[in-house]
């Protein structure tokens, strides 16, 4: 007999919200003249691993970045669109994908250290697809790219990382106290 977990109703409430999270935080969006606006979509795409682990974290954000690529105003400053996921901010969406799961799995391992690693090597392979797509889009080489759409942001997103962290503890705590403990 095969063995099949089925996924609860929490499961999707829960991956639900965070789509919605990831949707609104993407609208705090400071326009840059480089075209890449400064938002809080990494604290999001972040929290979002944090809570929900890395499975339901790439769940919501596919289906984040799904809705915006049929139209649905969820990018920053309530854009939406395929030509978004192709344009010069699209590397960074594409990435995403990279920082959810990396940030997930390194929670799962229970191991602070690991846990470090693999959230920086999930945001710089964020920050990698940013830049060059970046490149492409706009013919640039690697490094006035990175000055332009990456170098600026680092310390803003390091900390973005961070945060996430320490707000999904508490938002963890407090569903358990709630007795609405997210089994990852």
């Amino acid at each position: 007999m095969e063995n099949k977990k089925s996924i609860s109703t929490r499961t999707v409430v829960f991956t639900g919200m965070f789509v919605a999270v990831l949707a609104v935080l993407s609208q705090m969006a400071i326009p840059m003249p480089s075209g890449v606006p400064v938002t809080l979509q990494t604290f999001a795409v972040a929290l979002t691993a944090y809570v929900l682990g890395w499975k339901m974290g790439v769940a919501a954000t596919a289906v984040y970045i799904l809705l915006g690529a049929v139209g649905v105003p969820v990018f920053a400053n309530f854009s939406g669109g395929f030509d978004k996921l192709v344009g010069m901010t699209g590397g960074f969406i594409w990435g995403f994908l990279f920082m959810v799961l990396l940030c997930g799995l390194g929670l799962k391992q229970k191991n602070k250290g690991l846990l470090i690693v693999l959230s920086a090597a999930g945001l710089a392979i964020c920050h990698l697809l940013g830049i060059f797509q970046f490149m492409a889009v706009m013919d640039m080489e690697f490094v006035p790219a990175a000055m332009a759409v990456s170098v600026p942001y680092l310390v803003k997103d390091v900390v973005s990382v961070v945060l996430a962290y320490f707000v999904a503890l508490a938002v963890r705590r407090g569903l358990s106290a709630a007795n609405l403990a997210y089994e990852m």
